[in-house]
């Protein structure tokens, strides 16, 4: 349910797209966007640090596609979305106690010192991918293809990965202490 609640607004920008166009589609982007930030926020009392950055990119990149007509802006914002947060997860293993992927599944499940930090490694070089595989494919095809890509292509790889992530896990998961806890 939170992976269709995260992806409220790629669907909705697809919709509005297929729909319309690039710049209805961006404008339902923000609101969606907006939307689903304060939404979490009213539902758990919290804001979400990724809806947050995710809200601030998508009114800054957004507002540029919308303000100058040109659809360049919101292409590269997955991108710098991407990057950052491969950037965020790269510098959480030398800068504090956890890793990002650590404080996010810690209380979850227990795993050994090494294995939280190659999971960590492995999200930010996901992260890093996704971004340059965005920038290929919104400045290679047209926008049509990239849209779809958006939806399809990075949702589906996201999905794959925690696949892939899950089976990894399923390794190295201390079932007796993830019980006690």
């Amino acid at each position: 349910m939170k992976m269709m609640f995260d992806f409220f607004p790629v669907l909705l920008f697809f919709a509005a797209y297929k729909l319309y166009d690039i710049y209805v589609a961006t404008a339902v982007l923000i609101a969606a966007s907006a939307i689903q930030t304060f939404a979490h926020r009213l539902y758990h009392g919290r804001f979400e640090n990724n809806h947050l950055i995710t809200l601030v990119l998508v009114v800054l990149f957004g507002g540029a596609t919308l303000m100058l007509h040109d659809e360049t802006f919101i292409k590269w914002k997955p991108t710098v979305i991407n990057w950052l947060f491969g950037a965020i997860f790269l510098i959480s293993q030398f800068v504090g106690k956890k890793t990002v992927i650590e404080r996010m599944l810690g209380g979850k499940v227990a795993l050994p010192a090494p294995v939280w930090t190659r999971l960590n490694l492995a999200w930010s070089m996901f992260f890093v991918l996704m971004g340059a595989l965005n920038l290929y494919v919104a400045f290679s095809f047209d926008t049509d293809t990239w849209v779809n890509f958006k939806l399809f292509g990075l949702m589906g790889l996201t999905f794959v990965f925690i696949i892939g992530q899950s089976i990894y896990l399923m390794r190295h998961i201390d079932v007796e202490a993830t019980q006690d806890e």
